[in-house]
């Protein structure tokens, strides 16, 4: 025990001196910002500080030996792996978007909160301690294994290539969202491209993953995770103290609920309010007349259009006016199809912006039968959520890193602590920076806006992440001519604040090591399932150590390539995007990874069966009724598509019970593994 504990106080010895560092780097910046220095260089010295020091545990960790690559030496202290399982577990949805979700949506915000929450309790209870058991490396391993049955190798194939399949695809998909938003992050604090913005955070999960797998992932996460408290901490205390005198968020925002709860009554009420909700109706009257009409309403837009540039070019208009309409032509549909889907679009978003506000503490508010579907969806989203936590691969594979099964289990409890930290600070911030936008921001004259309102509007104009439009040209703000990104609330709310600068720096790093580090371990968890279950397993069983770990790091710089390409191709929110990855793992290994520790009758067949039809019942939703997705289908039940899963978990575990019971028993070795990994740890 003595030489555990030696190092669990070197390492607690070197994280303080750590954040002592990082409070200093703090304190010199406000220093120099208070002396003049240009908040560009702020964002600059945040993103370079940030982004060598996780290089630099990187260079420090790089290892190629196998046992500490893949599961860093099976030797990382409960408390410091539950720091680097939270960094893991606190995304780029968790720090950046899950705040906005809730400045939204308000109570339909929760579910994401109690989903991901509920959802490590059941790695605790139904699955980590199993893993750590099991004792090797990836979780196709463990699904092969369990299901091969006395030939693994060979009975446990279509297991292993299914489980590989299914970590790609929904590891994939989560890292998309993680590199996203390092772009968006990068573009917005040093001015860069967002493209350029997405392969400089690629350069640094490089470093740290590429040279020292899991070993060096750990010991960065927990650096980061340090960062990522202090970063969500210090704003969200600043607001609590503004508007409630007590600087504890979590205390502060009950006292606050009401008060915000008043501003939405008067809002509700103004007839100013009514008359811009009002426009937006018409607005989208008159997209749903134009649609009704096509090709023909197509023909005519593109021919006023035209007309209007002869026009302003034969009166001698000013170059800006000309300008103005030569970017109306040049924006206008190129054909009926595009006019269709751009109509559409737009007469959505007439509609959402013409909606009543929805009172942020009501749950599921509206009719009933409105409430009853939004319910619905709520409790369906939780389960998907909870359901896809519990067989998330890049999670799981953190409780084959510590020393023993107990550490396992303590690891999970600290993992949980530091998690809600965060979490139960999230609900009070959107709170928090709703009020002060409805109180301080809405009323407000156009002609005296913050300047942060100017800096956000600009970030993408393409795309844009915040936006004010006087759209009743009475010169106020009202509520309904805002339009704020759920990505964007966090990183703006220093400046909401008034806090200075060097804060939106440092929520800039937060939200930077929050998507790196999630990316990290999702890009380990797809190179490590391709070399070791792919390569080692299935291609070369006589490779060397060195082999392996070379063709894990070739993988690795792969993969992230691909994902860096997809991101900047902006397919989609964060939150959508993450939401998506948790039904499908839900949907196809959460079924299999329960049944296989706690039932054993569960065979090779039905695992196969059950993967598939899991996969396949939840894909086929979220295609068909996703209209982002190009589908348009009914949806059953009015279940959202991000909640496809409520369908495929159960469709993958009857599938699984089904196909085990018409198919023969597993066999003694199978059965004689579900009883070691079950048994109490001596």
């Amino acid at each position: 025990m003595k030489p555990q504990r030696t190092y669990f106080q070197r390492l607690r010895y070197y994280y303080s001196l750590f954040t002592i560092g990082f409070g200093g780097f703090l304190a010199a910046l406000a220093a120099l910002e208070q002396e003049g220095m240009p908040r560009v260089w702020i964002g600059y010295l945040f993103m370079f500080a940030t982004i060598v020091l996780y290089a630099l545990i990187g260079v420090i960790s790089r290892t190629s030996n196998v046992l500490e690559y893949y599961v860093a030496g099976r030797r990382v202290p409960a408390m410091f792996n539950g720091m680097a399982t939270a960094a893991d577990w606190i995304s780029a949805a968790s720090f950046i978007s899950l705040a906005g979700g809730l400045y939204l949506h308000g109570f339909d915000g929760l579910a994401y909160i109690m989903g991901w929450t509920g959802g490590y309790c059941l790695v605790q209870l139904l699955i980590a301690p199993y893993l750590r058991k099991f004792s090797q490396y990836t979780i196709p391993d463990f699904l092969a294994e369990r299901y091969g049955g006395a030939d693994s190798d060979n009975g446990g194939r279509a297991v292993r290539i299914l489980a590989v399949i299914a970590t790609i695809i929904v590891s994939f998909t989560y890292v998309v969202a993680q590199i996203y938003a390092v772009g968006l992050i990068a573009s917005r604090f040093t001015g860069v491209d967002f493209s350029v913005g997405i392969f400089l955070g690629l350069a640094s999960i490089l470093v740290c993953s590429f040279l020292g797998g899991m070993r060096a992932i750990t010991w960065t996460q927990v650096a980061q995770y340090i960062i990522i408290l202090v970063a969500f901490l210090i704003p969200a205390m600043w607001l609590s103290a503004k508007h409630s005198d007590n600087p504890i968020p979590q205390v502060a925002y009950g006292k606050l609920l009401p008060k915000l709860s008043a501003r939405e009554h008067v809002l509700q009420a103004d007839p100013k309010e009514a008359e811009v909700r009002a426009i937006f109706r018409q607005r989208a009257a008159d997209y749903a007349d134009r649609l009704a009409t096509l090709p023909a309403s197509w023909e005519v837009g593109r021919i006023d259009a035209q007309r209007k540039l002869d026009n302003v070019k034969a009166r001698n208009a000013s170059l800006l006016e000309i300008r103005s309409a030569e970017r109306e032509l040049i924006a206008y549909p190129k054909n009926a199809e595009e006019a269709e889907r751009l109509w559409t679009e737009a007469r959505e978003q007439n509609l959402q912006r013409a909606e009543p506000i929805v009172p942020h503490a009501t749950p599921y508010p509206g009719n009933p039968d409105t409430s009853n579907i939004k319910r619905n969806n709520f409790l369906a989203l939780v389960f998907c959520l909870m359901l896809g936590t519990a067989a998330l691969p890049h999670i799981l594979m953190r409780s084959y890193t510590t020393p023993s099964v107990h550490e396992t289990r303590v690891s999970v409890f600290w993992t949980l602590f530091f998690i809600l930290l965060i979490y139960l600070t999230i609900p009070a911030l959107a709170v928090l920076v709703k009020y002060d936008i409805y109180s301080a921001l809405v009323g407000s004259d156009y002609a005296h806006l913050p300047n942060w309102v100017s800096y956000w509007a600009n970030v993408d104009k393409l795309n844009p992440l915040f936006s004010i439009t006087d759209v009743n040209h009475d010169g106020v703000v009202q509520l309904a001519e805002i339009t704020i990104d759920a990505d964007v609330l966090v990183l703006a709310t220093p400046e909401i604040a008034g806090l200075p600068y060097v804060i939106s720096g440092l929520v800039a790093a937060g939200g930077l090591a929050a998507a790196l580090s999630t990316a990290d371990g999702l890009l380990l968890a797809i190179s490590n399932a391709l070399s070791h279950d792919v390569y080692y397993k299935l291609v070369d069983r006589g490779a060397s150590t060195q082999k392996r770990v070379t063709i894990s790091k070739l993988l690795l710089l792969a993969v992230a390539f691909i994902a860096a390409y997809a991101a900047s191709t902006k397919p989609g929110d964060i939150l959508s995007l993450v939401g998506a990855a948790f039904s499908l793992a839900g949907s196809t290994l959460f079924p299999a990874l329960v049944l296989g520790v706690f039932w054993k009758r569960a065979n090779r067949h039905g695992a196969v069966a059950g993967m598939v039809t899991g996969f396949l019942v939840c894909a086929w939703y979220m295609l068909h009724t996703n209209p982002i997705l190009g589908g348009g289908g009914a949806q059953w039940f009015h279940i959202a598509p991000i909640s496809a899963g409520i369908f495929g978990v159960p469709a993958g575990l009857l599938t699984i019970v089904a196909v085990s019971l018409l198919t023969p028993a597993p066999g003694r070795q199978t059965g004689a593994l579900v009883d070691y990994i079950r048994a109490p740890e001596q």
